[in-house]
C-alpha cells in the first residue's frame, strides 16, 4: 500500500478511536423529551454521498454534511438542480462505502496529497457518465479483476482513509441535536462475490467508533466482517449491522451454508442473530419482500419488484432471495438446530447515491437517486442503472420508522437492535402491532391502547410465551399528506412436517370491508389519471383491530408481521409523464399502493 506521510491532514493524534469534537452533545441526551410509550420517529438508514466513490463518478459533489442539512429541510443543488423534501427527517445514518474512503479524500478536497494527480484531475473532470464509468474501469476494475492493485495511483494509503472516517465522523458530531434530529455514526461494507449482494450498513451506538471502518477489501465474508465487530465489542463499542436488498444476493443470503461451503450450524448461526438483528426490506433497487413467482397467491406480491435485475450480473430470481423466506428458513434452522440466524426486524432505506437522505416522495422525484444515470425524466424514460436494471424499474425508495423514547441516539439504536420498527415504502403512515391476551376490542385514546399493548403483550420485534393462540393487536395511521387506509394484514409463517409455509390474513378493513369468511370486499378507488391526485373518499384514516390466530398449534413455531395497505397513488413514472412530456412503455406501473412493513413477533415452542 502506498503511503504518504502527511496525508492525514484531519487526524491528527488519532489512537484506537476517534475524537469526538462535538463530544458535549453527547450529555444534552438526559434533556431530550421522552415519552415512554415511545413516538415513531421517521429517518434514513442507507444513503450515499460524494464520498462512496461509485457516488462520486455518477457526479454527486454533496458531503455527509451536505446529505445531514438535506434531511433537515435545506434545499440542496443536486445534479444540477435545486432541490429539496418536502417534510424533515428525525434521524439519518449517512453509510458511505468504506471501500475506497481514501480516494475520497484526495478527490474532493482541494489541497490534499493527490488532489492534483492528472487521475485524480480526470475522475473529477469527467463529463458525463460514460467517460467517468471507463476511468472506473480502467483503474479499478481491470486491475481488481486481474488480481492487482484496485486502488488508483493517487491513493494515498491509510492515512487517507482515517481523513476521510474523521471527516465523516465531524459532520455527524455537528448536526446532532438530541431531541430534535439525530445523526448515527455508520458507514457500508460492500461485499458482492460473483456478483452475489451482500452489503450491510453498520451501525455504531454513539460517537466511540474505531479510527478505520473494516472494508470488504480486508474481508468480503460477512463472518470476516461479523469478526471485526466483535473486536470492537470487545473494545467497549457498541456495534451492529444491517443486510440489504436480499433480492440481488443470488440466493447466498438466506442460505444453506457459509460463503466458504461449510453448512451453517449454531456457532454461525448464533453470531448472526446476535450482529444482525434487522434486514433492509426495500430500497430503490427493489423491494425484497416477496414476488408473485413464488407467492402467486399473495395478491399484493407485485409490487416494486424490479424484475429487470434479472437482466444482469447473473442474478436472476430464486426464492431464497426473498425476505419472508428468510423468515421462514429461520424458524427451519431454530428446529434443525436450535438457533434462528434469520430472526429479522424489518429497515428500509433508499440506497441513494445523490446524497439526498429519504428523498421518497413519488412527486417529488425529480432528480433520480444515481447521478447522471437518472438526473432527469428524459434520461429516466429510456436509461438503465449500470448493471443493475431499468430505470423505469426502479423507485424512489423506503423509509424507516422507530418506536423510540426519545429521538435520541441511544434511544433510536437501542430500539433498533430491539427490532421495534418498521419500515415503509415512502409513506409517513404509522403502525403498531402488540401480541399477548385480553386486549380490550376499543380504546379511549391512542396512549391508552399502547400502555395495555405493553401490559399486556410483547411489541413488534419480541417473541411471544403465551399458552394460548395468541392475539395481536394491531393499529395504524394514514400519512398526514397521503390517502386514506385500505387494510391490515397479518402475513404468518411456520415450520410443519418438513415443510416452510406461509399464508396472508386480512385482520380489518377500511368501509367494514371485511367479510365473514375472511375476505375483503374490492374497493374502488382509483386515481387520476390527468393530474395524478389520488382518491381522497374512500378508506379510513386509522383502523385498529384485534385479531387472534384461527390455525394456532402450540406445537408449531411460527412468525407473524402486519402489512398496511393504503389505497392506490401515482407513481414517479406517471409524473414524470405528466410533467415532463416523456413517454414510458407500455408495460411500465403508472400507480402503486403504497405499504408499511412491522417487525415480525415470534412463536416459539416452550
Amino acid at each position: 500500500m502506498k503511503t504518504l506521510p502527511h496525508a492525514c491532514i484531519l487526524c491528527i493524534g488519532l489512537a484506537s478511536t476517534l475524537t469526538a469534537p462535538g463530544a458535549m452533545a453527547q450529555s444534552t441526551e438526559a434533556d431530550a423529551p421522552v415519552n415512554p410509550l415511545k413516538e415513531a420517529y421517521f429517518g434514513e438508514q442507507h444513503v450515499h454521498t460524494g464520498v462512496s466513490m461509485d457516488a462520486f463518478i455518477a457526479g454527486n459533489r454533496l458531503t455527509p454534511d451536505d446529505a445531514y442539512r438535506f434531511a433537515k429541510g435545506e434545499e440542496m443543488m443536486v445534479n444540477g438542480s435545486l432541490h429539496k423534501i418536502k417534510r424533515p427527517l428525525d434521524w439519518v445514518a449517512v453509510t458511505d462505502h468504506s471501500e475506497f474512503m481514501g480516494e475520497a479524500f484526495s478527490l474532493m478536497n482541494d489541497g490534499a496529497p493527490g488532489f492534483d494527480h492528472e487521475v485524480a484531475v480526470a475522475f473529477r473532470e469527467a463529463p458525463d457518465l460514460e467517460t467517468a464509468l471507463g476511468l472506473y474501469n480502467q483503474y479499478v476494475l481491470v486491475p481488481l479483476a486481474g488480481g492487482g492493485d484496485p486502488h488508483p495511483q493517487f491513493f494515498q494509503g491509510e492515512e487517507a482513509i482515517k481523513s476521510t472516517w474523521q471527516k465523516n465522523f465531524e459532520a455527524t458530531e455537528k448536526h446532532y441535536e438530541p431531541g430534535v434530529f439525530t445523526t448515527i455514526h455508520a458507514y457500508e461494507w460492500t461485499s458482492a462475490p460473483g456478483g452475489s449482494n451482500q452489503h450491510r450498513n453498520v451501525f455504531f451506538r454513539d460517537a466511540n467508533v474505531p479510527e478505520l471502518p473494516f472494508s470488504a477489501n480486508e474481508g468480503d465474508d460477512p463472518e470476516e466482517l461479523w469478526a471485526w465487530m466483535q473486536t470492537q465489542r470487545d473494545d467497549g463499542k457498541r456495534v451492529f449491522a444491517i443486510p440489504h436488498n436480499s433480492n440481488e444476493s443470488k440466493g447466498l443470503h438466506f442460505a444453506e451454508a457459509t460463503l466458504s461451503g461449510v453448512p451453517i450450524g449454531t456457532g454461525y448461526a448464533t453470531t448472526s442473530a446476535s450482529m444482525e438483528p434487522l434486514v433492509e426490506m426495500m430500497q430503490v433497487k427493489g423491494n425484497s419482500e416477496v414476488v408473485p413467482n413464488f407467492w402467486p397467491s399473495d395478491e399484493f406480491a407485485d409490487f416494486e419488484n424490479a424484475v429487470s435485475i434479472q437482466r444482469f450480473s447473473g442474478r436472476g430470481f430464486l426464492k431464497e432471495n426473498f425476505v419472508r423466506y428468510g423468515l421462514g428458513r429461520g424458524i427451519k434452522y431454530n428446529a434443525d438446530i436450535g438457533v434462528n440466524p434469520f430472526k429479522y426486524g424489518f429497515v428500509g432505506g433508499t440506497d441513494s447515491h445523490n446524497g439526498t437522505p429519504s428523498n421518497v416522495e413519488e412527486d417529488n422525484y425529480a432528480v433520480g437517486s444515481h447521478g447522471y444515470a437518472d438526473k432527469t425524466a428524459e434520461v429516466r424514460s429510456v436509461s438503465v442503472l449500470e448493471g443493475e436494471m431499468l430505470i423505469s424499474d426502479s423507485n424512489p425508495g423506503a423509509l424507516t420508522a422507530v418506536w423510540a423514547e426519545s429521538n435520541t441516539r441511544s434511544a433510536i439504536w437501542d430500539s433498533m437492535m430491539a427490532k421495534e420498527t418498521f419500515a415503509t415504502s415512502g409513506p409517513r403512515m404509522k403502525v403498531r402491532v402488540f401480541a399477548g391476551q385480553g386486549f380490550a376490542e376499543t380504546y379511549d385514546s391512542h396512549d391508552a391502547m399502547v400502555a395495555d399493548g405493553y401490559e399486556k403483550g410483547v411489541p413488534m420485534g419480541g417473541d411471544y410465551t403465551g399458552k394460548e393462540a395468541p392475539q395481536f393487536l394491531v393499529w395504524a395511521m394514514k400519512d398526514p399528506i397521503g390517502p386514506n387506509l385500505d387494510r391490515i394484514q397479518i402475513i404468518k409463517g411456520w415450520y410443519e412436517n418438513g415443510e416452510m409455509k406461509d399464508t396472508v390474513y386480512d385482520v380489518v378493513a377500511s368501509g367494514d370491508r371485511l367479510q365473514a369468511d375472511g375476505s375483503v370486499a374490492p374497493i374502488n378507488a382509483p386515481i387520476n389519471m390527468e393530474t395524478g391526485e389520488f382518491n381522497t373518499a374512500k378508506g379510513d384514516p386509522e383502523l385498529m383491530a384485534v385479531w387472534t390466530d384461527p390455525d394456532w398449534n402450540p406445537e408449531i413455531e411460527a412468525f407473524y408481521y402486519a402489512r398496511v395497505l393504503q389505497l392506490p397513488t401515482a407513481r414517479w413514472t406517471l409524473y414524470d409523464e405528466l410533467r415532463e412530456g416523456v413517454s414510458y412503455p407500455e408495460d411500465v406501473k403508472r400507480e402503486i399502493v403504497e405499504r408499511a412493513w412491522a417487525s415480525p413477533i415470534w412463536y416459539e415452542v416452550n
